[in-house]
Formats: C-alpha cells, structure tokens, sequence
C-alpha cells in the first residue's frame, strides 16, 4: 500500500509540473510587466464591472448617479438639480478619465472598477463606493405650458440671487424647446453661484438679459449686457453648456 501511495504521488506530482510548466510556456512570449498582470487580474473581471447607471457615495458624503447607458456619459449629484455631461478620456494603466465640458476631471474609473471623484474641495481626487441602483438621466418630454413655467421659475430664482430683474427670454422649436427649459435651469443655477462669489455683484452685473437660442453647437457668450446660451438640440443634455461654463464667460475667461 506505501508503494501504490507513493506511485500515485508520483503521478500527481507529474502531472502538476505539466500543468506548470504548460502555464509558464504559455507565457513565454510576454514580458515580465504581462506576466505579472496576468497573474494579478486573470480571474477580476467579472469583479471589476458595475451596472451603467448607479447610485455612488464619496468619502465626503457626496452623492450622485452616474448614467453610463447613453453614448454621453451623465452625472447628477443629488444636491443639484443640474445633470453633467461628460466625456470619457483614455488614462495610462487603462483607466478613463470622464471631463466636462470645459475638459476638467470629473470622474476617474479604474479598469477594475474603482472610482475617484474631483471636486473644487478635493482638487487631489475622493474615493468614491457604489451605493445602489439609480434611474437613466434623460431629457424628459415637456409641453408648452411646462417649458414656460420652468423658464419663470429660472428667471425668478436668478433674479432674486442677483437683487434685480433678469430676464429669459427665447426661441424654442418643439425641437428644441425642453432642452432651452432645462438650459434656463443650468442658468439660473450659474447665477447664483456667481453671487455667492465675492466680485459676484461686479460680475452679474455685465448683464440684465438671458437669451435662448438653437444652434450647431452648446455655447455661452456675453455682449451688450446679453448673456447668450447656444443649446443644440440633437445632443440632448450635452447639447447645452454646463454652469461652469457660463460662470467661466461671465468671469471673461
């Protein structure tokens, strides 16, 4: 019985050195960085996914979906109405970098799924943990009635965070008519970013009107005392700028 044991040892031990020696010939053609992270991550893959929309949470307490169904990546914190249209970048190690539009960090996912979020308190980047599910960020259909009131409601909130009347006024197509609404709202809340900023006043008062429009492409610009927001209607909620990007002309920069 020794000996059978010993035999059958014997065969498990060659066998094994097969094994091995078929995995590290395998390997052979790839560098010593290859082999490593093959040894590493073969099998953490499935690990590394996350559903396209979901709910995260920052170290900071900061809460927000990320929308990554649709061609344009989407971002909402929970604390603004505002939703961010973003654009993924390549980053060194396979990572992607998701900008604004002014081309700023947002968001950076690892290729094994983990998340960084950079905001204006934690320029260096957070550590960000799934925290659930989350629903599609969409342009929602709106009638009329609906566009004209959210666009008061803008102008009234704009108005009362610069102390004075500011007027939105546009013109909409059906077409383009629930995206200006949602571009007043980004509006509205740039303005009152703007007066919370210690050359605020200074800075709201290069203008007294907002003015809608369509065309090619998502823009702000500020002259005679008009400040100009280009929405393209085609790109749905990237096709409008970003309040950071308003805030940036009427800063003139």
């Amino acid at each position: 019985m020794t000996g059978q044991r010993t035999a059958s040892r014997g065969v498990i031990c060659a066998a094994l050195m097969g094994v091995a020696t078929l995995a590290f010939a395998s390997m052979a053609d790839a560098g010593p960085v290859d082999r490593l992270r093959e040894g590493l991550f073969r099998n953490r893959g499935a690990e590394a996914t996350t559903p396209p929309v979901a709910r995260y949470v920052s170290e900071e307490g900061r809460v927000f979906i990320l929308d990554r169904s649709q061609s344009t990546p989407m971002l909402k914190y929970d604390d603004s109405p505002e939703v961010w249209a973003l654009a993924p970048n390549p980053a060194p190690r396979g990572d992607t970098i998701y900008k604004n539009d002014l081309g700023e960090p947002v968001l950076r996912v690892t290729r094994l799924g983990g998340f960084t979020l950079f905001t204006d308190e934690r320029p260096s980047g957070e550590a960000v943990s799934l925290a659930g599910g989350g629903s599609p960020l969409r342009l929602p259909a709106m009638s009329p009635q609906a566009v004209l009131e959210r666009m008061g409601q803008a102008s009234l909130r704009a108005s009362r965070a610069a102390r004075r009347t500011l007027l939105f006024e546009a013109e909409a197509t059906p077409a383009s008519s629930a995206l200006i609404a949602d571009a007043a709202m980004v509006t509205s809340v740039a303005i009152i970013r703007l007066s919370q900023r210690k050359d605020g006043r200074a800075l709201l008062g290069q203008f007294n009107k907002v003015r809608f429009q369509e065309g090619a492409k998502p823009q702000a610009s500020l002259k005679g005392g008009v400040l100009s927001i280009t929405v393209a209607p085609e790109r749905g909620l990237a096709g409008r700028p970003s309040s950071d990007r308003i805030i940036k002309v009427a800063r003139g920069k």
